[in-house]
Formats: C-alpha cells, structure tokens, sequence
C-alpha cells in the first residue's frame, strides 16, 4: 500500500511539474546578436552609406550592434570632425540590456569620406545627412532614437527641429542650446578656477592667434581636459579616446568650433549658434544630460529639460564633459531607463 501510494505521488508531481507554464524567452534578447537575416552579416554590421550633397555624393562609415526592433539609437559624435569611438564604452552596457545601436562617423571624418571642401561643413547639411543615414538604415519613429553628444548635441537638437516625426527618442548630452553661454561659462565659471599663471599663458597664447604652439595643447590637456573633458589622468584615458584624438580632422574642428574646448574661439562657424528659443517646440521625449565638472552649465542641461514640451534631466555628479567615462555609474543606468521607459509607454517628463 505504501509502494502504490509513494508511486502515485511520483506520478503526481511528474505530471504537475509538466504542466507549470516555462518561463517566456525574451524574443528580442534571443535575436539580439542574430546577423543571419541582415544584409550586414558578412561586414559585422558596417555600412558605407552614400550621403548626396552639394558637391557630390561621398560615404558615410556606419556600424549596428545588435538587433531590435523597438529600440535603435544613433549615435552623433562630438567634435565635430571627431570619431565613433568617443562612444566605445557603450560596448560594455547597452548589449546587455538588448538596446541596439548604430556607431557612425559623420561626413569629414575618419572612418567616412574626407572631402576638403569647407562649404560642406555647415549645420543645415549636416542634418540633411543625418536625415539620409535614417532612411538608408530604415529607422523611424516606431524605433529610432537620436543621441548627441557635444557638436553631437547640437546636432541631434538642430535635427530634432526639422524631424522631430521621424524620432521615438533624443537624447542631448553635455551640449547646451546657446554657443554665447557655452562661452560664458567657459570665461565666467571655468576659467577663474584655474591656476591663474596657467590661464595667463593659454590667454596670451589666444590673443597672439598663436594656436599651433605645441605649449597651448600641453596646458590645455593637462590642466583643463583632466578637469572638465575626462576627469582621469593623461596616462590613464582609455584607448579608445585616444584613438578618437588621434583620428580629429582638424580642419573640421577648427573651421566650426576653433582650437580647444575651451569656449568657441576665433571666428568658428558654430559662435553664434542658438536654439534655445525654438527648443520649447519639442513633443518628442527627450533626455538632457548635465554633469558637475563638465565644460557646459549643467543648471542650462536641467533648463533645457524644463523646456521641451518632454523632458528629462539627468545629473552626473561625477561627471565632466565626457561623462560616460568618468560617471559610468550614473550616465548609463539613467539612459538606459529613459530609452525602456519611452519603450514601454512609462515615460514621465521631469
């Protein structure tokens, strides 16, 4: 009887165990490094794509990472005429957490085509680019979100102001709205927390136009980047940024936002650049990033978080100008739940 009984029971427990429901595989998860239905299998995601403009039609380097249909980020580097690889430490969160994004070096850049034209380099065809890489990569506003950083602000913000239907998301970090305030800060704030006998020599150095002194980049990477651009020691900055400072266009640098990073000097194209009262015409969810020790007020990103219809601040305490490196703690849990948040409908504005 004890036999028949201890059967049944094993019996039972055979059958119950058979019929709980197993747990739902995420279908975007199991997707997500799947290439085999990509025209990109064979180049791991590259995409040279050709961008027409005024003086012809030149390509563009992009690469995806990852699938997913719902959340696509593109991503615009700083500088301008810096790299992707500003962007490298995404590698390390957004997999993860199944968020596909799309590396892509902007027209002058390193990985793209270089022409030596200067009419190139304005705002409005820059957008007209951006928009071009939307449709070759079949983005939309059920999926595509836009993140800037930097000259990359300026742009996801100038882009936002024409096509804001096509986005799901915008993401603007460490960019203020106003090329005056930037400015301001950088003299106002910034410059009297330097050594003053350092500030003298990077004035004098300014005022004579003496820009090609080897003296000028020295003082300013030691004693100005290593406090607002990247808080970490020279020796110490991750390859990557490296590699993305040794692959600037200089004549795109210097043709739109001067010398340094040090305000906007000279007469760069990008001086008198402002936006901030057209920013109230933004529907779209956005996220404005701001960061304790960068080279942008932070109290002007919570602003413009205040002023689209809306927005989102997030505060990187630890952060500066680059603050996906030296605030990763804050930077990316904070992106990360804006672009799930506008996912699955749960975003709320500041």
């Amino acid at each position: 009887m004890k036999l028949k009984f201890l059967i049944c029971s094993v019996i039972s427990v055979f059958f119950f165990s058979n019929c709980q429901e197993k747990p739902k595989e995420d279908p975007i998860k199991a997707n997500y490094l799947d290439f085999s239905k990509r025209d990109d299998q064979l180049t791991g995601g590259i995409k040279m794509i050709p961008i027409q403009t005024p003086k012809g039609t030149f390509k563009v380097w992009t690469k995806r990472v990852g699938n997913n249909p719902k959340i696509k980020v593109l991503l615009l580097h700083g500088g301008p005429g810096l790299t992707h690889e500003l962007y490298e430490a995404f590698d390390g969160y957004f997999p993860n957490e199944s968020i596909e994004y799309i590396y892509y070096d902007q027209l002058g850049s390193y990985y793209s085509d270089q022409p030596n034209d200067n009419s190139l380099w304005t705002n409005d065809r820059f957008v007209e680019e951006v928009e071009q890489v939307r449709i070759a990569l079949g983005l939309d506003s059920s999926n595509f979100y836009l993140m800037g950083q930097s000259w990359g602000g300026i742009l996801a913000m100038e882009y936002a102001l024409k096509y804001q239907k096509n986005l799901k998301g915008l993401i603007i970090s460490n960019m203020m709205a106003s090329a005056a305030e930037y400015n301001a800060y950088a003299k106002d704030v910034l410059a009297p927390q330097m050594d003053p006998k350092i500030l003298k020599q990077l004035q004098d150095i300014e005022n004579n136009n003496d820009f090609d002194n080897p003296k000028y980049s020295e003082l300013l990477f030691k004693y100005y980047y290593t406090e607002h651009v990247l808080r970490m020691p020279l020796e110490e900055l991750p390859e990557s940024i490296n590699r993305c400072f040794k692959h600037i266009n200089p004549n795109v640098y210097v043709f739109m936002q001067g010398h340094s990073e040090f305000g906007i000097t000279g007469n760069a194209t990008l001086k008198n650049w402002d936006v901030k009262a057209r920013l109230k015409t933004l529907t779209v969810p956005t996220l404005s990033i701001g960061s304790k020790y960068d080279t942008m007020d932070p109290e002007h990103m919570k602003w413009i978080a205040n002023e689209v219809q809306n927005g989102r601040f997030l505060f990187c305490p630890n952060g500066s100008h680059l603050s996906q490196y030296d605030d990763p703690k804050t930077y990316f849990p904070g992106v990360i739940k804006f672009l799930k948040d506008v996912d699955n409908g749960a975003f709320r504005k500041s």
